[in-house]
């Protein structure tokens, strides 16, 4: 097992849920709690990244480590800034708070790939579900994907360039794209990959959680 940080990304406003998607009950425990324990079954060290102090006091109960972005109102990126900064371990593995499904094996999977790169994400193609073409659109999941501090460097240099995605940074750093034939051993319906924005990914979710509990 390579030592590595988890990085809970909780610096979200759930503008689209509502309400802090983070503490919605799945199996009567919040998302964030079984988000955490998915990650301490490969990681030295969990921490959780908030937006700001007043963000971060919701977090405190969780008996968790709990930074703050160091330039807020950037979104993601500054919160995997601000985690990549804290951590204790050069490599960290970030993911969302409202990722239910995360499969260890495949978590560590992604901290083997990283040797020799700055960061390992996922990068497949599928129909676009907004527009309902058949053409294929690339997508890149930046979170459920592993990172080293060598990527602080081209992160702040996005930033400051006023850029708020993940993917900003990436022509700048040595990334490795892995496949979803990579992906398949491990999770081929990349439920790892699912999250919670809106009444109805959580409505899906509660559906997919119930299904697997029987």
């Amino acid at each position: 097992m390579v030592a590595t940080t988890g990085l809970v990304l909780a610096s979200g406003f759930s503008r689209r849920m509502g309400r802090n998607k983070a503490f919605l009950a799945l199996g009567e425990r919040p998302l964030i709690e079984i988000v955490i324990e998915r990650l301490e079954q490969v990681c030295a060290e969990v921490l959780i990244v908030a937006n700001d102090a007043n963000g971060a006091a919701a977090y405190t109960g969780l008996g968790l480590a709990v930074v703050t972005d160091r330039f807020p109102g950037v979104g993601v990126l500054g919160g995997l800034h601000a985690g990549l900064t804290a951590a204790s371990h050069d490599l960290t593995l970030a993911v969302g708070c409202d990722m239910p499904f995360l499969q260890p094996d495949l978590l560590q999977a992604f901290a083997g790939w990283a040797v020799g790169f700055d960061a390992v994400v996922l990068r497949h193609s599928a129909p676009d579900p907004q527009t309902g073409r058949k053409e294929a659109r690339i997508f890149v999941e930046p979170l459920h994907a592993a990172y080293r501090r060598s990527c602080l460097p081209a992160l702040e240099t996005a930033i400051q360039a006023g850029k708020r995605r993940i993917i900003s940074f990436f022509p700048d750093g040595h990334v490795r794209y892995v496949t979803l034939g990579d992906i398949a051993p491990f999770d081929p319906n990349l439920r790892s990959f699912r999250n919670v924005n809106t009444p109805e990914e959580w409505r899906a979710a509660r559906a997919q959680w119930k299904a697997k509990s029987r």
